[in-house]
């Protein structure tokens, strides 16, 4: 019989409705498709960057860089668009994806070939990342009045009844689900994490793998990057500032394992919607903005809870009959 564990992201997603229809029940706004909508396109980011986040988990990394990447992908993006407002907006946004691209290179570079901690080569890079947008900007930020208006524009159309970024985030989503579950060097991600060891045995090259988790991480933050900026209309240092540690927990929550080789992008979407639904309703809900991040943060924590104790559930099992093996 399967554990209770195995059906996780059936039980996610069943939590999921059962905590709409319960806010919905209170505040009927909640429901409305207008609501919804916003809710899909304010979490289209983190949909997108959670996806990113699991490949280099699977491996047993961790890029704690990603929101700055963001932030500086953004600003260049967003700089390009101001020098250079006649740009196509191909070019604009293909500028974005490669910046982040050369960021995430540059990491799995140095953790890969010269066995830096990703923690902590990812905890420095985002400091680097950080201030290498003031040194660019030279301490200043883009506004949208210095903005080109398709630069802005197309992120905010609407296709039936969606944003583009909902959108965008549905086709990487897909891109993700075929490139983990269809291609050898997908499954070769959940591989290396598993077991390093064995997938060496099998002709895996493990560095290539890290290299890649971390340009897909890099690829898809310049992508965001650019949406993000564009969106919201203002490039500067800060932007999306610990936003790291909501794409990590979306991924914990969705049931990437931090210890590597197990993983799913149904699970990481789930886990970035709870977070998504939880931030939409609280101030729905009329909680108080003072308490909005506790209440959030205790969420977090639990759900992480509850994943760490499903995933040493085995072990547990285990052991009794380990004992009675022993005495026979």
């Amino acid at each position: 019989m399967k554990r209770l564990f195995d059906y996780r992201e059936l039980i996610l997603a069943l939590v999921l409705v059962v905590g709409v229809a319960a806010i919905g029940s209170y505040q009927p706004v909640f429901l409305r498709w207008d609501n919804i909508s916003d809710m899909l396109t304010e979490t289209s980011v983190l949909f997108m960057m959670a996806l990113a986040q699991m490949t280099v988990i699977l491996t047993r990394g961790i890029d704690l860089s990603v929101a700055a990447n963001l932030a500086l992908s953004g600003m260049l993006a967003a700089l390009v668009s101001q020098y250079y407002p006649d740009t196509p907006l191909v070019l604009m946004i293909l500028a974005g994806v490669l910046s982040g691209l050369v960021l995430g290179l540059f990491n799995g570079l140095l953790i890969a070939f010269l066995g830096i901690p990703p923690i902590v080569m990812t905890l420095g890079t985002l400091a680097v990342f950080r201030g290498m947008i003031i040194i660019i900007a030279g301490g200043d930020q883009v506004n949208a009045s210095e903005m080109g208006a398709a630069f802005q524009a197309f992120p905010k159309q609407v296709f039936l009844g969606l944003a583009s970024p909902v959108w965008i985030a549905i086709v990487v989503s897909f891109l993700f689900w075929a490139f983990l579950n269809h291609t050898r060097a997908g499954r070769g991600l959940y591989a290396v994490g598993g077991n390093p060891v064995a997938a060496r045995y099998c002709g895996i090259d493990l560095r290539r793998q890290e290299l890649l988790s971390y340009a897909i991480s890099g690829a898809v933050a310049g992508l965001c990057g650019y949406l993000w900026v564009a969106r919201y209309g203002v490039a500067y240092s800060e932007i999306a500032s610990g936003y790291e540690l909501t794409v990590i927990a979306a991924c914990v929550i969705g049931g990437v394992s931090i210890g590597g080789g197990v993983g799913s992008v149904a699970g990481t979407l789930l886990g970035a919607l709870f977070l998504g639904i939880v931030m939409t309703a609280l101030p729905v809900l009329q909680i108080s903005p003072f308490w909005q991040m506790a209440i959030s943060g205790a969420v977090i924590l639990a759900a992480v809870v509850i994943n760490a104790r499903a995933e040493r559930r085995p072990d547990k099992l285990i052991l009794p009959e380990a004992r009675r093996l022993k005495r026979v």
